[in-house]
């Protein structure tokens, strides 16, 4: 099998040691998403966020975490069964890695997995340059987090789309829509005390460009589910441009670059960045429906 991980490496255009391991991880989470399509997950769930995106949509950041929810609500909902199918999967193609569920330290609807693998020695056996190899301890380690909303907020739609690599298989995801809905909320309402997530404005950006209307019903029973909104006004276009541009006045714009760069190829494309500039990309949002969406009771 590491011939075909070694055929996955080269879809990647890796000039530094950052590339390198971004692309490895890349190339683990989609041997995990294969793992759940063979284990049938995609049955009871759909892959959101910004790796569905990146993965799925061709977004051109990498991306870290894999976020999944449940079609509906199962506070009983097991990840076990899961777990071992991924480190199945990942032994099948030369992987070695450690799979565990995390702690809660409190009650939370999020189910979180940790995959853990030896840096060095899994980016030995993908070949790369000898002088990256040098500078890498031999304690570090590959992390990718794996979480699942067993009570998601609902009115999504989902669509089936194909991977390729390692072999034909296929995810079932949210659509593009109700991801920006996602998006535009993590924007308006992720708390991540005095860290800047330059990536959620990145992926705004992208969605943007791509044209991509937000699912209005979804972002409202999103920021409803999360207390960050009440049914006292309509959620429209206006509204949602709105809470963008005071959101916008506290984005710390230096800070939202230092954020990205490290996942994104062209580092070029982040110095038009300004408050200018995103109250021009916010002024281009639009929604469907078109119509104001009713109150959620």
């Amino acid at each position: 099998m590491q011939t075909v991980v070694e055929n996955m490496m080269t879809h990647y255009s890796c000039q530094s040691l950052t590339d390198y391991v971004n692309a490895l991880k890349e190339i683990i989470q989609k041997i995990a998403l294969l793992a759940l399509w063979r284990a049938k997950f995609f049955e009871k769930a759909a892959f959101y966020g910004g790796t569905a995106l990146r993965i799925l949509y061709g977004l051109n950041r990498y991306s870290e975490d894999m976020d999944f929810s449940l079609l509906k609500p199962d506070p009983h909902f097991n990840l076990d069964k899961y777990n071992e199918a991924i480190r199945t999967e990942l032994e099948s193609f030369g992987f070695s890695a450690t799979i565990h569920m995390k702690e809660k330290r409190a009650e939370s609807n999020i189910k979180t997995t940790l995959i853990k693998l030896g840096a060095k020695e899994q980016l030995i056996t993908v070949s790369i340059p000898k002088e990256f190899l040098s500078v890498i301890h031999k304690d570090q380690k590959i992390s990718i987090k794996m979480e699942v909303d067993t009570n998601p907020p609902l009115n999504f739609e989902t669509e089936q789309k194909v991977v390729l690599n390692p072999i034909p298989f296929y995810v079932n995801t949210y659509q593009k829509s109700s991801l920006f809905a996602t998006k535009i909320h993590a924007i308006l309402c992720r708390n991540w005390g005095s860290r800047t997530k330059g990536r959620d404005w990145y992926d705004f950006v992208w969605y943007i460009s791509h044209n991509v209307a937000v699912d209005l019903i979804h972002l409202k029973t999103r920021l409803v589910q999360s207390g960050d909104w009440t049914n006292e006004k309509d959620l429209d276009c206006l509204v949602s441009q709105e809470l963008l541009y005071n959101k916008l006045q506290s984005l710390d714009i230096e800070a939202a670059k230092k954020d990205v760069l490290p996942f994104i190829m062209d580092k070029t494309s982040i110095e038009i960045w300004s408050n200018h500039f995103f109250e021009t990309i916010i002024s281009h949002l639009r929604a469907i429906p078109s119509h104001t969406v009713p109150p959620i009771n």
